[in-house]
């Protein structure tokens, strides 16, 4: 059996994901007060309320915002010929 991905194209995702990864860690500075905090505890939720807001408002946001083009897309952006109205 082949496998559907190479031996450089593996490397090349696994480049690609692992920077994803640091950058995402590397955004924030590390700090004395970070490092000195107590953990979280077991029961504590994953997602703040805070969290959950900006979430749930970008979520309203992007679907607005999708849905208004998908319906009213059109009559929003103008069209350069006559033809394009025809089909």
């Amino acid at each position: 059996q082949d496998s559907p991905l190479k031996a450089v194209q593996m490397l090349w995702v696994n480049l690609i994901m692992d920077t994803f990864a640091s950058l995402a860690l590397a955004t924030e500075p590390p700090s004395e007060s970070l490092l000195l905090r107590k953990p979280y505890g077991r029961n504590k939720p994953l997602i703040s309320r805070t969290m959950m807001k900006n979430i749930l408002g970008h979520a309203v946001y992007q679907l607005t915002l999708i849905f208004t083009l998908l319906f009213v897309g059109e009559e929003l952006t103008p069209t350069r010929c006559s033809a394009h109205r025809q089909l």
